[in-house]
């Protein structure tokens, strides 16, 4: 239990501690129009205030990663801890802060237009193809993993494509109509039944008979599968994760000063992490690893959240918590859409004010995503995680290149930049099903080569950047005195 308690004391003291620090490095100015204002369009650019803002970003980026990847991530044991509380606060709460203040000073752009501009043209291309597989994958994986969980807790009562049939019409409606009409309305309600279940399940479990195990950095898991690469791509949400900057953005767009941005970014991913680390406790508490293997293999994660919560909090009680863990998969499933079709607004440059044109974008990927529903979950969530890393690399660069170019400590993303690098590129070259199947030890040599050579085309790229005079905010250099001026008619 001490391992547990200190761990979360620490999520939430880096915050007020390295939180500040690399607030101070990016240098927010509340001055600055934000798009919210300088775009305000009445569908995706609309201004909420901070703590609206703040709880769409959680529930936004918090799907049924932060649940789902620290079950499995369990199965290591309590190492898992250590990737949730470090990852969190300097990688993951570092690259969503990022990501979503850069847009914030690039009128609210997508990760594909932000590649384009810090990486190249080339980059802007693939990064848009990779970031809409990864959007689909995640709004696929998150209509799966909802229904299982609502079907499970009906005992079967309800046909599995009957609770999938209404998830979809939710997302649809979710992503063609304006961010304030069904979202801004209905994720105060989310949010409140996620905290609910969750303080539930973690006040519970540190109340209860069930020791949370202490520290070790022994490998645990069943199968004996490596700490390193893959405890890295199964603990992803709640850690380190890609999606968040394909979400980030549409908060980018919603934002009133740019000084919220501290506490939208990297408060809400902190939060997170407290959700992952009280999953992953209850996991290691309830079950042995083989237990916990067997009852993953039998019916996804989704049997082991029933399972704990139905344990520690009976039936009424239970019932919230696994409504509180739907809550999280169905508010990043219709964001994750929602993203998708401004992406692809955005590359094809579309105007998304009329609703025929939001339809063109978003029939067609509901149309995909349903056909997705019929691959098999497990070969989904290993595809989502893999793509899910190689886009937090990605972001990473993105802002480690804009910090360069302005002249500031790019170390605090340039690290985060490089072990994620090696960790995806060790993986595909080791993991049979998906990569190269290479023996363990090759994987781990190639995988630094990969990032090496990355890291080398990376620094290329910024003294030819830095040599072009690249503008790094598409604002001008004076735009906090030019848009004081707008700030006071925009009442902000």
């Amino acid at each position: 239990m001490i391992t547990f308690l200190l761990a979360v004391a620490l999520l939430v003291l880096a915050y007020f501690t390295y939180g500040k620090y690399v607030e101070k490095v990016f240098g927010p100015k509340n001055d600055r129009l934000t798009p919210a204002y300088s775009n305000q369009d009445g569908v995706d650019y609309v201004p909420m205030g901070k703590q609206k803002n703040a709880m769409i970003q959680l529930l936004n980026i918090a799907g049924t990663g932060p649940i789902f990847g620290p079950i499995m991530g369990a199965l290591y044991g309590p190492v898992a801890f250590l990737w949730i509380v470090l990852g969190a606060i300097f990688a993951g709460a570092v690259h969503d802060y990022l990501t979503g203040m850069i847009s914030i000073r690039n009128r609210g752009a997508h990760i594909p237009e932000l590649a384009g501009k810090f990486l190249g043209k080339l980059s802007k291309h693939l990064v848009n193809a990779f970031a809409l597989l990864l959007l689909l994958l995640v709004g696929t994986v998150f209509v799966t993993t909802p229904a299982s969980l609502l079907h499970a807790l009906m005992d079967g009562k309800v046909a599995l494509g009957i609770l999938i049939g209404a998830i979809f019409l939710y997302y649809f409606l979710s992503t063609v109509l304006p961010i304030d009409k069904i979202i801004g309305r209905l994720y105060p309600y989310f949010g409140a039944t996620l905290l609910i279940g969750t303080l539930g399940v973690g006040g519970s479990l540190l109340l209860s008979d069930y020791s949370i195990p202490e520290l070790t950095l022994t490998n645990l898991h069943p199968a004996d599968l490596p700490i390193f690469p893959i405890l890295f791509l199964t603990i992803t949400c709640g850690a380190l994760s890609g999606f968040h900057a394909t979400q980030s953005p549409i908060i980018s767009r919603t934002t009133q000063k740019e000084k919220q941005g501290r506490y939208i970014f990297y408060g809400m991913m902190i939060a997170e992490a407290i959700i992952a680390m009280i999953w992953a406790a209850a996991a290691m508490s309830l079950f042995d690893g083989q237990n916990l293997q067997t009852l993953i293999n039998e019916g996804t994660a989704s049997l082991v959240v029933n399972e704990v919560s139905m344990t520690l909090l009976g039936a009424v009680g239970g019932t919230i918590a696994v409504l509180g863990a739907v809550v999280l998969p169905i508010t990043s499933g219709d964001t994750a859409f929602r993203a998708a079709r401004s992406i692809i607004a955005d590359y094809l440059n579309i105007n998304q004010s009329k609703l025929a044109k939001r339809l063109a974008i978003a029939l067609p990927l509901f149309a995909l995503s349903f056909l997705l529903t019929k691959i098999d979950f497990n070969i989904l969530w290993r595809y989502f995680s893999f793509a899910n890393q190689g886009t937090s690399a990605l972001a990473l660069w993105i802002a480690t290149m804009y910090l360069l170019v302005k002249g500031k400590n790019y170390f605090i993303s340039l690290i985060p930049a490089l072990f994620i690098t090696d960790m995806v590129a060790t993986y595909i070259l080791f993991d049979a099903k998906l990569g190269f199947g290479l023996s363990y030890s090759a994987s781990h040599i190639g995988g630094m080569i990969i990032t090496a050579l990355i890291a080398v085309a990376f620094f290329v790229k910024a003294k030819k950047n830095k040599a072009d005079g690249l503008q790094v905010d598409l604002e001008e250099e004076d735009a906090p005195k030019n848009n004081r001026d707008g700030l006071k008619r925009a009442g902000v």
